[in-house]
């Protein structure tokens, strides 16, 4: 493997030698009440034929965010190039809680939960774990003194916890269901003192309770070791450098009446490792520092769940103009220019919503890169769509159609459906009908139809450009929660 440890200090290596107690097994209380023998069959040659392969993740800088409006994470891109292995579509369903994500694995909600998850016998007892993906230490996390700019190196390092007897009688917040726990329980017996172990609520993430560490809310948490040095070259204050257990295994977990998929996730995974992909991918997560940062700093970021751009009050107020989830109309956006107001393409498409000067003048807006006029021009560009294609009774279909004529023009659309009411086709449905006609408009054959009265399109295009808002839009749903819309103030 290419990951480092420091090693640990002989002293130290006394206060493990009880890591094997009985005490280790599992304090997942909610976890043990799942009864693996209740998961359901579902295993690889069913997802399969399905065509699409679910993991359980977390929003995190590991695990899963959205940037940019695109979903990334090394949890995400490495399931992304499994699933892509196996011939399927990744979809995904995010819990905060880990006794929650057994739960969804064992209901069939998800097929596979990855997480950084630490393999412990109390945790085998109710699924099957992966390969190993690395190996990691739990560290505490701890706050350096306010003035530690100003201060020589060893007067810091006097100020902080660097013997695990120092813990005693100190208080440690944690997140529920974790395996800090059952490590801090069998430490604090190590020691033969006392540590406090507050357990946070399930809606924190271990990053969000460093955080609280950084800000001085609390005093101490305990991370996983690469968690916890990504969030340490966020918040310089931090120090990580105290380990509170021996390097741990962490892996994927999966229903145990799942053996195939089981086989085919370590079998991938023996032969990913031994790419060079496979450490890049690593890396760019846990070791681009200056990327990262950039990344992190970004209002385009998102681990909470609850933003997508810096637009998204205005993006709100104009989905609410046209009765669209302001989420479809973020993935357009997103499409479009990466929710880039500077954006502008080779033919002269300018903003958020990549809107033609002629199309802006249209709708009384002259200035495109302003985000407000370049949302009242696309918005109402939606709408005059909307109410051309009203005759579909469907919204789902109906948006299908709107969407298309934005990227390529009605006309081609209209020409599209006369096709497929000559050919036989459904004219109210898209897929497979409208739009492998749209698509056929590349071929002389069809665009010098009698019925055809805008000529040659490229109708790839458009078909790809509605199946991509609408992949996007998934992913949105499924990570950012639906509130009441947010009106700006639009001037």
């Amino acid at each position: 493997m290419k990951f480092n440890f420091i090693p640990l200090l002989p002293l130290f290596f006394l206060f493990f030698l009880g890591c094997q107690s009985p005490n280790n097994q599992s304090t997942d209380l909610e976890i043990q009440e799942i009864d693996p023998d209740g998961a359901i069959a579902f295993d690889l040659a069913a997802i399969k034929e399905r065509g699409y392969l679910t993991a359980i993740v977390e929003n995190s800088s590991s695990g899963m965010f959205l940037y940019r409006g695109e979903p990334m994470g090394y949890e995400y891109d490495l399931m992304s190039l499994f699933a892509s292995s196996i011939g399927v579509e990744l979809k995904f369903n995010i819990t905060r809680d880990i006794a929650e994500s057994f739960q969804k694995l064992n209901k069939g909600e998800g097929d596979v939960i990855a997480r950084n998850l630490t393999i412990t016998s109390g945790r085998k007892k109710h699924i099957d774990f992966t390969e190993p993906l690395h190996l990691v230490r739990q560290m505490l996390v701890q706050r350096k003194p306010a003035n530690w700019r100003d201060m020589k190196l060893h007067e810091i390092e006097k100020t902080l916890i660097r013997n695990p007897v120092e813990l005693k009688d100190k208080t440690i917040h944690v997140r529920p269901n974790s395996s800090y726990i059952p490590r801090l329980k069998n430490l604090s017996n190590e020691i033969g003192g006392d540590i406090k172990i507050v357990i946070e609520t399930e809606d924190l993430e271990t990053e969000s309770i460093i955080e609280m560490v950084a800000n001085g809310e609390i005093a101490y948490t305990v991370a996983d070791e690469d968690i916890a040095q990504v969030s340490a070259r966020y918040h310089s204050i931090l120090d990580v450098e105290t380990a509170v257990s021996f390097p741990q295994e962490i892996a994927w977990g999966v229903r145990k009446t799942s053996p195939e998929l089981l086989k085919s996730i370590n079998d991938w995974l023996v032969k990913m490792k031994k790419t060079n992909d496979y450490y890049a991918l690593y890396d760019k997560y846990y070791k681009n520092y200056s990327v990262n940062k950039v990344i992190v700093n970004s209002a385009y970021y998102s681990t909470d769940s609850d933003n997508l751009s810096p637009y998204d009050s205005l993006i709100k107020h104009y989905a609410d103009k046209i009765n669209w989830d302001w989420r479809l109309l973020a993935a357009q956006i997103s499409k479009e220019s990466r929710f880039d107001p500077s954006a502008k393409s080779w033919i002269g498409a300018r903003g958020l919503l990549q809107i033609m000067p002629r199309t802006g003048a249209a709708y009384g807006v002259s200035n495109l890169f302003d985000p407000n006029q370049n949302l009242k021009a696309g918005t109402d560009h939606l709408l005059w769509l909307e109410e051309k294609w009203y005759k579909i009774p469907n919204p789902d279909e109906r948006v299908k159609f709107v969407l298309g004529s934005f990227n390529v023009g009605d006309g081609h659309v209209r020409d599209a459906v006369k096709l497929a009411r000559k050919y036989g086709a459904d004219t109210l449905l898209w897929d497979g009908n409208v739009a492998k006609y749209l698509k056929l408009k590349s071929k002389k054959k069809y665009f010098e139809d009698p019925v055809v009265t805008f000529g040659y399109c490229r109708g790839s295009e458009p078909v790809e450009y509605v199946e991509d808002i609408l992949y996007r839009y998934d992913r949105y749903l499924q990570m950012v929660p639906l509130v009441d819309s947010l009106t700006a103030s639009v001037e």
